[in-house]
């Protein structure tokens, strides 16, 4: 899946084209991510550098403020 250049995925497009990033309009390297609300908003972009773990606790509010109780 290309994610830079003429040929890159719709999906990054709209990814990169949503937020600005630390190369502007590209994905610099592998593991690059990106937090996708439920409206399918972007709403955070991190670095390859960036931990998963560093992550999380941006990401566990908005599960649990989402959750569903069937």
């Amino acid at each position: 899946v290309d994610v830079n250049g003429p040929n890159t995925a719709p999906v990054y497009q709209f990814l990169k084209s949503s937020t600005g990033g630390f190369l502007g309009d590209l994905i610099k390297w592998n593991f690059e991510k990106f937090l996708v609300n439920g409206e399918g908003k972007v709403v955070e972009r991190y670095s390859p550098t960036t931990s998963p773990f560093q992550i999380e606790v941006r990401l566990l509010p908005r599960i649990t403020q989402n959750s569903c109780v069937c």
